[in-house]
């Protein structure tokens, strides 16, 4: 299981693992008590951690980079319990933790959430965003060496010959200069009495 593997479900609460999606939804696994789903895309929507931005005072940071600075302050600050703490305490936490995080446009409710988040996280061993990092640059060389192949593969196909063009004034084009028979009209159906 990796880091970009995982998904914020809307309408339910927790952090899920993608495990296949299907044109009506998607199959998850729930990271708390490892129960795996059937979730409707008509009725949730599916947020990958990966994507997902915090406002700060400059320019929105990345949603890991919050956890590496909660990682960073674990033994630092005081951890909180979101369920107990009231929004004053949560923010004062931010405040230690992730100092350039803009207080107007966050609000108590998403750091809490954050904060659940990162617990999780921290439970199931995703916190190591430096080696998903390195995994996936080493994973980028192969698909290069393929798009290779492929570009070579295609070179080597013929090419197709070039449709011939109606000729104007005729309907149908025509082959080694015969002409093809023309349809009949179609006849109209009469009204029946039924």
């Amino acid at each position: 299981m990796h880091y970009r593997e995982i998904v914020a479900v809307s309408g339910l609460s927790g952090l899920y693992q993608l495990l296949a999606t299907k044109a009506d939804g998607a199959i998850v696994r729930n990271l708390e008590d490892k129960s795996t789903r059937f979730v409707s895309a008509r009725i949730h929507n599916f947020t990958p951690l990966d994507s997902i931005e915090v406002y700060t005072t400059g320019e929105n940071v990345r949603l890991q980079d919050v956890f590496n600075s909660m990682k960073a302050n674990e033994g630092k600050v005081e951890t909180l319990n979101p369920a107990k703490a009231d929004g004053k305490a949560i923010k004062a936490y931010f405040k230690a933790v992730f100092p350039e995080f803009d207080e107007e446009r966050v609000y108590a409710s998403d750091m809490k959430k954050m904060i659940k988040w990162f617990e999780l996280l921290k439970a199931n061993d995703l916190l190591n965003f430096e080696e998903e990092a390195a995994e996936v640059v080493a994973g980028e060389e192969a698909p290069v060496a393929v798009e290779a192949e492929a570009e070579a593969a295609s070179e080597e196909k013929p090419k197709r010959a070039p449709r011939k063009k109606k000729e104007e004034g005729t309907e149908e084009a025509t082959v080694a200069g015969e002409e093809k028979p023309k349809r009949a009209p179609r006849k109209k159906k009469e009204d029946t009495p039924e």
